[in-house]
């Protein structure tokens, strides 16, 4: 590389040519590619969610042990981390620090609990399920592959009655059954007959 000029030196004196900053989120693209994480922004923000809950965790832990609105506090951020899946029941204020990572909020996105419950096979074709609306939580469609199911809402997510990939999945399964048209030709009242003439 030739020697840069004055003025040159003084427009890059803040910029590093050896440590280039987009080479340490390796972890980044792996949790991205393997949750199908479309969005960088994201996973910014699950990171920083990740982060202000563990800052209060640690601001928790630095009251005395015998102070009831430590208890009260602890007890309100695990039964929330728990609700919201990224726990487990029984976990401590010092789980938290070590076990809640931007994985664990990514286990929680829709796509993922799709695929977990076995509505896909894999977590881009629920993916594709969700943005073409053949999903739903409880009465409302999602369209949304970012949606964060909690665990009592992971129950209530099924395929939207209209959809053409359940009505595929029902008839694989033999769970519907479909008229064949004579059968429903001859259910059709006929008009009575008065007698021959």
């Amino acid at each position: 590389m030739r020697q840069l000029k004055h003025h040159e030196k003084k427009l890059l004196k803040k910029v590093d040519f050896l440590n280039w900053k987009s080479d340490s989120n390796h972890r980044e693209i792996k949790v991205m590619r393997r949750y199908h994480v479309q969005d960088r922004e994201d996973y910014t923000k699950y990171a920083r969610l990740v982060g202000s809950v563990r800052q209060l965790a640690h601001r928790l832990s630095l009251l005395p042990a015998q102070d009831p609105f430590r208890h009260r506090m602890e007890d309100q951020l695990l039964n929330k981390m728990y609700d919201m899946g990224v726990l487990n029941l029984g976990t401590k204020l010092s789980d938290i620090e070590a076990k809640i990572t931007v994985s664990s909020f990514c286990r929680r996105r829709l796509a993922v609990i799709v695929c977990r419950s076995k509505m896909a096979e894999t977590v881009s074709a629920a993916v594709k399920f969700i943005e073409q609306g053949h999903i739903r939580v409880g009465p409302d469609t999602i369209t949304d592959p970012a949606f964060l199911v909690t665990r009592h809402m992971e129950d209530y997510v099924t395929w939207v009655d209209t959809s053409k990939v359940k009505r595929t999945v029902m008839q694989y399964n033999d769970e519907v059954r479909l008229l064949p048209f004579r059968i429903i030709a001859t259910q059709i009242t006929r008009p009575a007959t008065a007698g021959r003439f």
